[in-house]
Parts: C-alpha cells; sequence; structure tokens
C-alpha cells in the first residue's frame, strides 16, 4: 500500500484514547469467542485472532492473540471484496490459503459495518474479523494437519463466500461445510462463537463511529495508521543500515529427508526495511509450503518485536516493508500444494531467519533461536464413551533462548504462536486420552553465559483406536546459539507400546508422521531446548 502519512492534526491524547477503544474492541471480540466456543482449542489454548479494520480495508487494531495471523488478517478483508456490494449483516467466511487465509483449520469470517440507520446503497464504515482454528476441517487424517501433497487432501476448501445474507444464515453453505467435517457440532457451536464475536464488533464500531461523527472518525483513524507509520519509520532509522544475509532450514518436507533452506537478504536504508527470500527453496508437494501473507507475517512480527511496546498495531506498520518473495516457493506457495505446516512450522522457521538477520546487526539486543516448532500434535477417532468422532490438536512449548538479558525460559510457546496448552483436566473429560506426563525435559538447553531454556516432555496416552498425526520440527536441525552460545538440543517423537512379551517398547517416530495408535498407547513429544546466548563460563 502507498504511504500516505496523515497531515490532520489530532491531539496526542485523543490519538490514544482512540487507539485504546478500537483495540479494546478486538480484544472483546475476542473475550466473546473464547468464552461462547465449544472446542477445547478455542476455549482452553485460546487459538483465534480477531481484528478491526477502516472501511477501505485497512488494519486499525489487531488484539495480541496469535502473530502469525498479523499481516495476513488483511489478505482476508481484501479477498471478500469481490462479494461487494454489501448490506447490513452480511458476513463472509473463507479458509482457502491462496484466496486469503493461511492453512485450512484457520477459517475466517469477516463482515462489513455500517454506520446507525445506515440507507440503502451505503457503504461499509469499516469492517471486523475473526480467525479461529478449527481442530477439524476434513480431509485425509482427523484434525486437518495430514502429512499431505495436495490442499483438497488437507480438508474443505472454502473461497470467499456468504454465510449470512442480510441478516440470515445461508443454510446452505452452512450444511455444506459442516457435511464435510468429522465433527459438525463442535464446528456449528464454534462457527457460532465466531458470529457472535463479529456481530459484537460490529455494534462496537457502529457505536464508536456515532460517537466521534463521520468526519472525526475518519480523520482519526487515518490519524493512528499515520502514528503507526511514524513510529516504525522512526524506529526503522535509528538501526544501522546495510545489507545483511542469514539462511536456516526445515529438517525435511515429511516425504523427503533432504533439509529444505530458508535464505534472506535484509536491507534497511533510511526508514525502510527490505525482506529479500530469492534463494529459499521452491515449493514442495508437501505440506511444509508457506502462502506469501505468513511470510510477510513472521517478518512483521520480527520488527514489532523492535518497535515500543506501546506501537500501535496497525497497517502503518507495514508501510515501510517491502519483500521480494520468488513464486512458487516454500515462502510464496500457490495452488495446489499442500500449506498445513507452512503456517505452523515454517513460518517458525521463517522467524528464525529473520531473527538470526537481525541478531548480526542487533548482538546486544537480539537473543539466540528459541525452540523453531510449535510440535503440531492431531488425533481422532471415535470416543469408546460415546461412540460419537473426536478430533484434538494440541501444540507444545520448548525452550526459549537466552539472551542478553538474562538465560531463556523454559517450557514456553515462542514467536509464531501465542497459544496456550490444554488443560489436563479438559483434554481428558472431552477425549479419550489421558495425560501422563508434561515436565520440564532436562539438559536440553543450549549452554551460554545465559543458557537457553529447556523444552518439556509431553506424554499423552489413548484409550481407544485413533489416527495420530505429528507435525515437528528442529528434530534434526538444533535451534542455534549466539554470540558463543551452544544450540539448544533437537526434539525426538516417540510411541510407547507393549510388545509380545508383554514389555514395554519405545519406537522412535519421524519428525512427521500419520500413524494408527491403539488403546494403551502413549505418544511421547520432547521438544527442543533454545539455543544459548554468549560464551559459557570457564570452569
Amino acid at each position: 500500500m502507498t504511504s500516505v502519512m496523515s497531515t490532520v492534526n489530532i491531539d496526542p491524547a485523543r490519538l490514544a484514547i482512540f487507539d485504546s477503544l478500537v483495540g479494546s474492541i478486538a480484544e472483546e471480540m475476542g473475550a466473546t469467542l473464547r468464552h461462547t466456543s465449544l472446542s477445547p482449542n478455542i476455549k482452553e489454548r485460546a487459538d483465534f485472532s480477531c481484528a478491526v479494520f477502516d472501511h477501505v480495508g485497512q488494519l486499525l487494531a489487531q488484539a495480541a492473540h496469535i502473530p502469525v495471523h498479523l499481516g495476513a488478517m488483511p489478505e482476508s478483508v481484501r479477498a471478500v471484496e469481490r462479494l461487494a456490494p454489501w448490506q447490513p449483516g452480511d458476513l463472509a467466511i473463507l479458509n482457502d490459503p491462496f484466496l486469503g487465509g493461511t492453512h485450512l483449520p484457520d477459517v475466517t469470517m469477516v463482515s462489513p459495518v455500517f454506520a446507525h440507520g445506515a440507507m440503502a446503497g451505503d457503504q461499509p464504515i469499516g469492517y471486523v474479523a475473526s480467525r479461529a482454528h478449527q481442530a477439524d476441517i476434513g480431509g485425509m487424517a482427523p484434525g486437518s494437519m495430514p502429512v499431505a501433497r495436495e490442499l483438497i487432501q488437507e480438508g474443505i476448501v472454502i473461497p470467499p463466500i456468504r454465510l449470512y445474507r442480510a441478516g440470515q444464515l445461508v443454510e446452505e453453505a452452512m450444511d455444506l461445510i459442516l457435511r464435510n467435517v468429522r465433527t459438525p457440532d463442535e464446528r456449528r457451536g464454534d462457527f457460532n462463537a465466531q458470529i457472535a464475536a463479529q456481530r459484537l464488533g460490529e455494534r462496537r464500531i457502529a457505536d464508536l463511529h456515532e460517537e466521534y461523527g463521520e468526519d472525526a472518525y475518519l480523520q482519526t483513524t487515518d490519524a493512528l495508521l499515520g502514528y503507526g507509520e511514524r513510529l516504525t519509520r522512526a524506529a526503522l532509522a535509528d538501526l544501522p543500515h546495510g545489507t545483511w544475509q542469514f539462511s536456516d532450514s526445515l529438517d525435511d518436507d515429511g516425504h523427503s529427508p533432504d533439509p529444505v533452506p530458508i535464505q534472506l537478504e535484509l536491507t534497511l536504508d533510511e526508514d525502510r526495511a527490505h525482506f529479500d527470500f530469492s534463494g529459499s527453496a521452491p515449493q514442495r508437494a508437501a505440506s511444509i509450503n508457506a502462502v506469501a501473507p505468513v511470510t510477510r507475517s513472521a517478518c512483521y512480527y520480527v520488527i514489532r518485536c523492535l518497535l515500543p511496546p506501546d506501537t500501535p498495531m496497525n497497517s502503518g506498520l507495514f508501510r515501510p516493508i517491502t519483500f521480494t518473495l520468488p513464486e512458487r516457493s516454500v515462502v510464496a506457495a500457490q495452488s495446489p500444494v499442500a500449506v498445513a505446516a507452512g503456517n505452523v512450522e515454517t513460518s517458525q522457521r521463517i522467524v528464525d531467519t529473520v531473527w538470526g538477520a537481525f541478531n548480526q546487526l542487533l548482538p546486544e539486543r537480539m537473543p539466540a533461536a528459541s525452540s523453531g516448532t510449535m510440535n503440531n500434535l492431531t488425533a481422532g477417532g471415535i470416543d469408546p464413551r460415546s461412540g460419537q468422532p473426536w478430533a484434538y490438536y494440541e501444540t507444545s512449548g520448548g525452550g526459549l533462548g537466552g539472551g542478553p538479558e538474562g538465560p531463556g525460559l523454559d517450557a514456553a510457546h515462542s514467536h509464531m504462536t501465542n497459544t496456550l496448552n490444554t488443560p489436563a483436566e479438559a483434554l481428558e473429560l472431552a477425549y479419550p486420552l489421558r495425560v501422563i506426563e508434561n515436565s520440564i525435559r532436562p539438559r536440553s538447553a543450549g549452554a551460554g553465559r545465559h543458557r537457553g531454556g529447556h523444552g518439556l516432555i509431553r506424554r499423552t496416552q489413548f484409550l481407544g483406536p485413533a489416527q495420530l498425526t505429528l507435525i515437528t520440527e528442529r528434530r534434526t536441525q538444533q535451534p542455534w546459539g549466539s554470540q558463543g552460545g551452544g544450540p539448544g538440543k533437537t526434539g525426538r517423537n516417540s510411541l510407547e507400546t507393549t510388545g509380545p512379551s508383554g514389555r514395554p517398547v519405545r519406537r522412535r517416530l519421524p519428525g512427521k508422521v500419520t500413524i494408527n495408535v491403539e488403546p494403551g498407547d502413549i505418544v511421547r513429544v520432547e521438544t527442543p531446548g533454545g539455543g544459548g546466548w554468549g560464551e559459557p563460563p570457564s570452569r
């Protein structure tokens, strides 16, 4: 988007109040979504984001939910423009990664906001959007994150369509979606929670618009975007100028054992940043491909980490940042390849690559690499307690990188994921599963003056037959240390079963795999530690 800094003179206090107001609307949408949802993935893990946009689709505020959605949500608003003209009560739904989405489980709803008393033919004054990770959206494996080659294997693909027209549910659209998932009742409940969040956001924005009045509302939104841009440009101007290169790799693509390189050339010039990913691997017939909005989100996230904490989270931040993304690469994939792991795993490696480039120019500020994986586990089957289908999704934290100010945190989610873990009590109530162990993984941290964080060990037992998929990383490529610090320990997956003699047997599992499990089997996920920072103390 072309940069047009606001020249409207808005009182700073008034601007700060407005920023807090639009931010609180996004947060209230998130609270509504979480507390009215049905699945543990949304209710307990908080795997969702909510955002508010102006009348042309520029991000005004996004609640501090999931960083991987940071630069991708505006793409969803642009994608639904094909459905215009709008009416009050309209609501669009989509999950197509190549038409405004990120990966299929992340279902996005977008609705136009109209002023109170809007007449026929009036244009929206803004938009609100929510994106929630649905625990199953169909496809070849429960949880909709299989070791796939094509997008269609990962679930039902929803292009931008109307789910509500003038306030009335389009029953055929809802029926079509629910007929293609394993857990339709749970999906309907979570969709209704998103719809509730959308309707609340619409009311709050209309109220705010009425309170400010048309002219003042437009002037203040313009000024807020300009303020975000100025803060970003000022921060970039204070950094060293030049060009830095860094590369990192994914372990493999789930089908071939070969690493998948990601190459970055970072250029900082005056008050601008350019990210050039030329030389990154071509897209694969695998699920590790990331669509361009995911790559941009990873870069925006790192820039956001360098800005003052009170910087508004809006489209102004994006304006000084440009990209070179090679087409049909793992950082700018195009149809028809699979993308589920690109959103959750490749996004993490892109962050590590960008983080590594900034580590060269800001060694006194940047920590070492964190665990670099979400350690995705999906599973499902028929619940022996009820005879009903179930589908479960979980991510697990790892060690954070040590930094100049101290050691990394142990067993925490980092970077592109900002979710919680499902509490054992909620998990065991909802699914035929039992948490056997959830502990800190000893001796997994990278050594250094400030050590990295330790990973964790999570052992989950199956109480009935199920299909299990693991999509994990940093099983062969270690999280790197910084300034002489050592790398974190790689992760490890295994399955604990009972052998023919009745003795326990532990079988090593690949980083990306789908297998069938039996009652009593235990999946063991040992997550990576973070890299260390600084030379370790001499003994």
